[in-house]
């Protein structure tokens, strides 16, 4: 399937997922590879929302981990922070990171690093946030990430964020929570681990984080009003015309809808957003 994010193609970039056919590769590499830019569970609206919460501005040294082909880096971008940091382990996404442009007098770069151990320096970041990243680590991972957020965070003005799929409803039923974690899997090819919003709040406050700030909306990512809402009228068209043109692509796609679907009143998305705890010591 021929590449179709057009940034990349004139940089002959190549999309992650080059030489894997399409119904093995991973559900979002192959949505990108159809031209999908949005890829976060709760659309640009929760992006947009987790931007503001964050309230990135000039003054802030940005960090994003797992930043993927750069559809919210464009987003933080347009908000002229001093410095932006794109932290990504694919060889190909850093290379579409690195060639975004950059708008002065930002200082922008790339860094091919593991979100649990990116190798920059301590309390670089005022701001570090994370999407659909988290939740396909086992737990041990999801903490490590978390306490790499902390430790690359300025204590005093530091500001975590994340967007991640969640279980619904709490106290959802953990045989129901299995089940809808092994369809998954089969319909997008990763690990996906959603936690509930208590467990993420959890999750966050064991590793240092207070949580000030929580929104919740539909996991509707391949829903036709998201999809325009997400890409606009005629980039959705595109990408609908792209998978029916290839076979395995669509039957990818629709199985992905359909265990959205399914599951649709147990899925949903989630931002969150975190400062530091004061220490008690």
């Amino acid at each position: 399937m021929a590449s179709t994010d057009h940034s990349a193609l004139q940089k002959n970039i190549p999309l992650p997922g080059d030489g894997l056919d399409a119904s093995r590769m991973p559900g979002h590499w192959l949505l990108a590879r159809l031209g999908k830019r949005v890829l976060r569970p709760g659309g640009v609206e929760l992006t947009r929302w987790m931007l503001d919460a964050l309230g990135v501005d000039p003054e802030d040294r940005v960090v994003e981990l797992a930043a993927g082909l750069g559809a919210t880096a464009r987003l933080t971008l347009a908000r002229h922070p001093a410095t932006y940091t794109a932290v990504d382990r694919d060889a190909t996404a850093v290379a579409a990171l690195s060639a975004l442009p950059t708008p002065s007098p930002t200082q922008v770069r790339a860094v091919r690093s593991d979100a649990a151990d990116t190798r920059l320096p301590d309390g670089d970041a005022t701001v570090v946030y994370g999407e659909a990243m988290l939740t396909m680590q086992p737990e041990p991972a999801k903490r490590r990430i978390v306490r790499e957020a902390l430790r690359l965070l300025d204590g005093s003005t530091g500001r975590y964020a994340i967007h991640e799929l969640c279980l619904l409803p709490d106290d959802l039923d953990p045989a129901l929570a299995e089940r809808i974690t092994h369809d998954l899997h089969k319909a997008i090819h990763v690990g996906a681990r959603p936690l509930t919003p208590t467990a993420w709040s959890e999750l966050l406050a064991t590793e240092g984080f207070t949580v000030t700030a929580m929104k919740t909306a539909p996991m509707a990512l391949l829903e036709p009003r998201r999809l325009i809402a997400d890409e606009g009228v005629v980039p959705a068209l595109r990408i609908v015309g792209r998978a029916l043109r290839h076979p395995a692509a669509l039957r990818r796609v629709l199985h992905m809808r359909r265990v959205f679907h399914r599951h649709r009143d147990h899925l949903g998305a989630i931002s969150m957003l975190a400062v530091p705890t004061p220490s008690q010591s």
